[in-house]
């Protein structure tokens, strides 16, 4: 049996969600969790895997056990047996053929900057912070020249191992609501540091540093090191993967205002 999974997960005191030997992972607190539930080991495969500091509010796994157990019990046994940090919001059956990875039609993901002079006390670590005062006029004039499917070679880090640097960003909006900026971001996949690059542009933008031109110049150069600086990972939630509907993944769940 396949069963499906929604996360959420404050990545703030973890490596990453990847397991990794001698060090705190998203991913071996979920599966020693499921696995005591079905009281055998249970391996999970992810849709996207985060950073080290990277949050979620709806990152997709499935697993495949010879336990049954109703829906609720997965999400119920499983909270019981994870950190605070983490829970299950909801498990499901799903077909053989569903991937969490590679059914994905499309990947959303949200960056949260503070933006005033004082530094975030209760926030600290779930956003980032920014004390120069930010235009989000100048972030949306800048982020319309990202829109569409290009070749993002200049937005992607040195690590990353795609294939290709062609995506498709479907949207890049950008938000504030008092003191908090939002950027999202929709794309059918993301390139590694992808977003957090987009965050580091917008951001030289929204401070006046650069004109919003500037955004259509990183991306025409295809080069990493006319991108500006990687913001902080602090700010950044995995919000939602994309599926189509004959797998009855549930939508990510609206977000939470944070203040």
């Amino acid at each position: 049996m396949r069963i499906a999974a929604l996360i959420e997960y404050d990545g703030s005191r973890f490596s990453g969600w990847q397991r990794q030997a001698g060090a705190r992972s998203v991913q071996a607190c979920v599966e020693e969790a499921l696995s005591r539930v079905a009281d055998a080991p249970v391996r999970v495969t992810v849709a996207g895997r985060t950073d080290a500091g990277v949050h979620a509010t709806a990152q997709t796994v499935h697993f495949d056990t010879e336990a049954r157990r109703p829906a609720h019990a997965w999400v119920r046994g499983a909270n019981a047996h994870l950190p605070r940090e983490v829970a299950l919001l909801w498990a499901g059956e799903v077909a053989d053929e569903f991937h969490a990875r590679y059914s994905a039609t499309g990947r959303r993901y949200r960056y949260v900057i503070l933006n005033r002079a004082v530094r975030p006390t209760y926030l600290a670590g779930r956003v980032t912070h920014v004390y120069r005062p930010l235009d989000e006029e100048r972030m949306r004039a800048a982020a319309a020249h990202l829109v569409g499917e290009h070749d993002f070679t200049s937005f992607r880090s040195s690590e990353c191992e795609a294939r290709s640097p062609v995506r498709e960003l479907r949207a890049l909006e950008v938000a504030r609501a008092g003191a908090l900026v939002t950027l999202e971001a929709r794309a059918n996949a993301f390139l590694h540091h992808m977003v957090r690059n987009l965050a580091g542009v917008l951001l030289e933008v929204g401070a006046g540093a650069r004109e919003p031109d500037w955004a259509r110049e990183v991306l025409e150069a295809r080069d990493r090191r006319c991108g500006g600086v990687t913001a902080p990972p602090d700010g950044l939630y995995l919000a939602g993967v994309e599926y189509p509907e004959r797998f009855g993944i549930p939508p990510p769940p609206a977000p939470i205002v944070l203040v």
